[in-house]
C-alpha cells in the first residue's frame, strides 16, 4: 500500500483554490522518491498495482455481498492522458458482472433536450456494483465552458454571470444526494503535461497499429490548452468536497498513474468495513435442512 501522506498530497481539500502548475505531472513527487531513483520507484509501483488488483477483486465480492454501497469512479483528463489504459489495468481483476464502464461522447438531440445531468443519472451503479465514468457530467463545465457554442438551448435569462458557479452547485448537490443514498464517489483528474501529450500524439501517428486512436480534433483541442487548464482548475476547486473528493494524479508515467489510482480505490473500499451478510437462525435452519436432503440422495 502507498503511504497515506503521499495520497493526501494528491487529494484536493474542500474549498481550496488550486493551480495545476503546483502539481507535478511526473513520477518524482517529492525528495524521498527522488532519493530512491526512477527504477526503484517504478518497480515498487508495479508491485503495488499487482497487490491492489488482487485486493480489489476480493473487496469487490464483499461490496456485492454487503449490498449497501455502490462506487462511482469519475475519470477526467486531456486527450492521451491514459484514461482507457488506466481503467483496463486497474480493473483487470474485477468480475465484469459487477463493474460497468460508460464512455460519454457528444450528446444526442434527446440528451440535449433534458437537463445536463440526465444522461449520467441513467448510468449510475446500483448497490453492490462499481460504475466507471470515462468522462462525465464534468464535460458540461469543461468542454462546454471552453466551447460555449455547445451549450444546450436554455430559456432567456438562464445564462448569466453566475451560470458556471450555479452548475458547480448543481453538481455538488447531485453528488451529495448520491452520497446520502450510499454511493461512494471518487474523482480522478489525470494530470498530463503538454509535452507528454505531444509525445503520445506523435506515437499514435508513427505507429500504424495506433493510427486509429488519433483524431484530427485532438490537435484542434490542444490549441485551447490554457483555456482547459483554467476550466479544470475552477471546476476542481469548486467541486472537491468531503463526500466527493478530487484527486489530481500525475499522468506522464502510466505505471505511476495506475498504481496510485488502484491504491486509492482499494483503500476506499476497504475503509467501508464491508461484511458478508449474517445468517439468521431461520436461514441457518433452512441450510441445515438442505444439507440433510443432499446427504440423503
Amino acid at each position: 500500500m502507498i503511504k497515506k501522506k503521499y495520497i493526501d498530497l494528491l487529494r484536493v481539500k474542500p474549498g481550496k483554490k488550486i493551480s495545476l502548475k503546483d502539481y507535478d505531472t511526473g513520477w518524482a513527487q517529492n525528495d524521498e522518491f527522488k532519493s530512491f531513483g526512477k527504477n526503484k520507484v517504478k518497480e515498487r509501483a508495479n508491485e503495488v498495482l499487482k497487490e491492489n488488483q488482487v485486493d480489489l477483486s476480493q473487496v469487490q465480492q464483499l461490496l456485492y455481498a454487503d449490498d449497501r454501497y455502490s462506487l462511482l469512479i469519475v475519470f477526467q483528463a486531456m486527450d492521451a492522458a491514459g484514461k482507457d489504459g488506466t481503467i483496463k489495468h486497474v480493473m483487470s481483476g474485477v468480475n465484469p458482472q459487477g463493474c460497468q464502464v460508460y464512455s460519454f461522447k457528444k450528446p444526442s438531440d434527446e440528451e440535449l433536450d433534458h437537463n445536463f445531468l440526465w444522461r449520467y443519472m441513467k448510468c449510475l451503479p446500483e448497490r453492490g456494483r462499481i460504475g466507471i465514468f470515462n468522462r462525465s457530467y464534468y464535460e458540461d463545465v469543461l468542454v462546454v465552458k471552453v466551447h460555449p457554442e455547445l451549450l444546450q438551448s436554455l430559456p432567456d435569462g438562464k445564462i448569466g454571470k453566475s451560470f458556471w458557479e450555479e452548475r458547480y452547485e448543481d453538481i455538488n448537490a447531485f453528488e451529495r444526494h448520491l452520497e446520502r443514498n450510499g454511493t461512494v464517489i471518487l474523482k480522478f483528474f489525470l494530470n498530463v503535461s503538454k509535452k507528454t501529450q505531444k509525445e503520445r500524439f506523435m506515437e499514435r501517428l508513427d505507429r500504424p497499429e495506433k493510427n486509429w486512436k488519433f483524431s484530427v480534433s485532438d490537435v484542434a483541442e490542444r490549441e485551447h490548452w490554457d483555456d482547459y487548464m483554467d476550466a479544470y482548475e475552477n471546476a476542481i476547486s469548486a467541486t472537491s468536497t468531503k463526500w466527493a473528493p478530487w484527486h489530481i494524479i500525475p499522468a506522464d508515467h502510466k505505471w505511476a498513474t495506475r498504481a496510485l489510482i488502484a491504491d486509492i480505490i482499494t483503500t476506499t473500499l476497504r475503509d467501508l468495513d464491508l461484511h458478508f451478510p449474517q445468517m439468521t437462525e431461520a436461514k441457518l435452519d433452512m441450510l441445515a435442512e438442505a444439507r440433510k436432503k443432499l446427504d440423503a440422495e
